[in-house]
């Protein structure tokens, strides 16, 4: 019986298909024809979908697993999946950032009570600083969102950073950490209930060819 798996294109995409071949689940070069969205080898059928969707494809059941990142499954917990394994893979954390030097930000929340941020992220934006009883106004982007406060949009960014290299590039620097995350296999809840012996193959395959370094 054929297991679909729902993987995300972009940057998690290649260390993705690096796992999935070192776990032996495909062969190296199936997906070369980075055309295609669909393939198919011996009983694991890919979608390469985007990171966003990986969930939505999974509670929906056309997917019986997915791996996608941790902030999208925090961003996105209202679905109903199985988180089954961290990966150790697409280490990178969750930050707030704005302008390298400005106090612009923190000036703002003194005097006016709020700060205005961009994100693509929107919950985890709200309820970071809801926990630390901060009033945030939140703008929500689906592209880049570092242009935000260089052109005046926002007062600061909560984003994803690996090296800090395009906060830097974009005149920003990191002010505070949200939390860590890493690329997560997840499961269909009745193709976990009903099919578990396969998920499980599957999860001691990549838990076996997985990095050795822990990531939370």
């Amino acid at each position: 019986m054929t297991t679909t798996l729902a993987i995300p294109r972009g940057a998690l995409f290649e260390p993705v298909v690096e796992l999935l071949v070192e776990a032996d689940l495909i062969s190296r070069g199936l997906v070369d024809d980075s055309r295609l969205l669909v393939f198919e080898e011996g009983g694991i059928r890919l979608l390469t979908v985007r990171p966003s969707d990986v969930p939505t494809y999974v509670e929906a059941g056309a997917a019986d697993l997915g791996i996608t990142g941790k902030d999208v499954l925090i961003e996105q917990r209202d679905l109903d999946f199985v988180e089954v394994d961290d990966l150790r893979i697409g280490s990178c954390r969750m930050v707030l950032a704005a302008i390298a030097g400005d106090s612009g930000p923190a000036e703002h929340e003194r005097r006016l009570g709020l700060m205005k941020v961009a994100s693509k992220y929107p919950r985890v934006a709200r309820e970071y600083f809801a926990s630390l009883g901060r009033q945030v106004e939140v703008v929500e982007l689906k592209g880049s969102v570092e242009i935000a406060p260089v052109v005046g949009l926002a007062d600061a960014i909560v984003d994803l950073v690996a090296t800090g290299r395009t906060l830097k590039e974009n005149g920003l620097e990191e002010r505070e950490e949200i939390f860590t995350s890493s690329a997560r296999l997840i499961a269909n809840v009745a193709f976990y209930r009903t099919r578990s012996s396969e998920a499980d193959r599957i999860r001691e395959a990549l838990r076996a060819a997985r990095p050795t370094s822990a990531s939370t």
